[in-house]
């Protein structure tokens, strides 16, 4: 079965259900922390192919339920340039086969990675049931968990870095329609 290399941030509830149904599904996860990795507007535009901008924010992100980001009001670059300073703004997961890239756990997402796989049919969870926080409490605070997390790694990743391959060739995914 495929590995997918699957950005998250570490500590969601949302994506301990996406990673568990992936995985139910038969594929192997390469899980790298989102809000540690060094991107570039090279490495995380492919991941939102033909997107409309809008759809590259994590609508729960603090910022973005202020209004203090609006993202129907900006640019292409205008949006990388924030998302790579703040990346709590991206919409997770980021997901990637091979040169393929995908963001969230939709139905288009789920139906370009199975697909790319030529596993055939489906069933890798309800996208529905893992794209709204149902949490009361609000997720870990990013940097503790962070902090935890490389602490907990730091012996077994020898580079340290997430973003390795980074600079490779994309391809942007197509979505059929």
């Amino acid at each position: 079965m495929s590995t997918i290399i699957f950005y998250e941030k570490p500590g969601c509830q949302n994506q301990a259900g996406q990673k568990q149904a992936l995985r139910a599904a038969g594929f192997d996860l390469d899980v790298r922390n989102l809000l540690t990795t060094s991107w570039r507007a090279e490495t995380l535009r492919p991941f939102f192919g033909d997107r409309p901008v809008a759809d590259w924010f994590n609508r729960a992100a603090p910022r973005v339920k202020s209004g203090e980001v609006v993202p129907e009001e900006m640019a292409p670059e205008e949006a990388l340039a924030a998302m790579m300073a703040d990346p709590l703004l991206i919409r997770r997961p980021l997901m990637q086969i091979g040169q393929l890239r995908v963001c969230g756990y939709d139905e288009i997402s789920k139906r370009i990675l199975w697909i790319s796989t030529g596993q055939g049919d489906y069933a890798i969870g309800n996208p529905d049931q893992f794209q709204t926080c149902t949490q009361t409490l609000p997720c870990p605070n990013p940097d503790q968990v962070t902090q935890l997390h490389d602490r907990a790694h730091s012996s077994s990743s020898p580079s340290g870095s997430c973003a390795s391959g980074g600079n490779a060739h994309h391809e942007e995914s197509r979505h059929a329609s």
